[in-house]
């Protein structure tokens, strides 16, 4: 199969909730859109920040069909898919690649499992779309990434990469050095973008790139002029505002970041926690002290 690396930054979806939880699929459209107008490179949807895991079936295959029509092919999208048994997971990839999804990512199943049952899990999901780009997700320390994605290139034809969010770059390395010229590894710590561009990987995903993609774009522009000093002021800049979000509880303090600019993407899904009313002003100032403003605006 023929592969395309890809690169550049990419934001990993917010999913926009209706007040019973749902999707709502004109605020879903909207950020969309505005992320295309900040020249983000791709966009992934449904993984932890898109809050796949809190979604029926029939609303992630609503986020898949109402992102990938709204993007009309202007950038590429990968869907994750990764679900608690491997069956419906099957039926997401299927469903991603009938609507045009340029790629598809699943996390390791969620409970306990020994390596085999890991790989005969992801060779269900990346053979019912032989066709199409396969990423695994793994998180750096919850197991030998390495191993296991010698063991995927060896059984499963469509690995084309992997998402890889853990904080030791040497680990990162060792896994980019697995593969070839259309080999992608998504870095997935905002924190690192920078620093891991600096080790080899072509793209990132994450969550902050919701609110601030056009740093992350600057981050990628500077590393590939050879720039890394800007590309690591830069990284800087944004991690300030990435701590406040840290502190107020990032997935409360993503939706109301949102907010503030201007696009109500209601509220986190349940078990998630809302921002308290009362913390909402405190939050507010601390976004203005970070450089929020001008961040975003990039």
């Amino acid at each position: 199969m023929d592969l395309r690396q890809f690169h550049g930054a990419w934001p990993a979806l917010v999913t926009p909730a209706t007040d019973d939880g749902g999707v709502d699929v004109s605020m879903l459209a909207q950020l969309t859109e505005y992320l295309i107008g900040k020249g983000v490179d791709g966009l992934y949807l449904c993984g932890s920040t898109g809050e796949g895991v809190f979604l029926s079936g029939p609303e992630r295959r609503q986020v898949a069909e109402t992102v990938v029509k709204q993007v009309a092919g202007r950038i590429p999208v990968i869907v994750h898919v990764g679900t608690v048994a491997t069956r419906h997971a099957v039926m997401l990839a299927q469903h991603a690649q009938e609507v045009g999804a340029d790629g598809v990512a699943s996390i390791l199943p969620p409970f306990r499992r020994s390596p085999e049952e890991t790989l005969i899990h992801y060779e269900a999901i990346a053979a019912s779309v032989p066709g199409l780009p396969f990423y695994p997700y793994l998180f750096g320390g919850e197991t030998d990434a390495v191993a296991l994605m010698q063991e995927l290139l060896l059984r499963i034809p469509n690995v084309a990469g992997a998402k890889y969010t853990g904080s030791n770059l040497y680990e990162l390395r060792a896994i980019i050095e697995l593969g070839d010229q259309g080999w992608t590894i998504f870095s997935g710590m905002d924190e690192q973008c920078a620093f891991a561009g600096m080790v080899g990987s072509p793209a990132n995903i994450g969550t902050t790139l919701n609110l601030m993609p056009g740093v992350y774009r600057e981050i990628r522009v500077s590393l590939d002029g050879g720039d890394l000093g800007r590309a690591r002021d830069l990284q800087l800049q944004v991690n300030r505002v990435t701590r406040v979000l840290h502190h107020y509880g990032v997935f409360g303090a993503l939706f109301e970041a949102l907010r503030v600019l201007g696009m109500d993407c209601g509220e986190p899904r349940l078990p998630r926690a809302p921002m308290l009313a009362e913390q909402r002003a405190q939050f507010h100032a601390a976004l203005t002290a970070a450089g929020f403003s001008a961040l975003a605006s990039m």
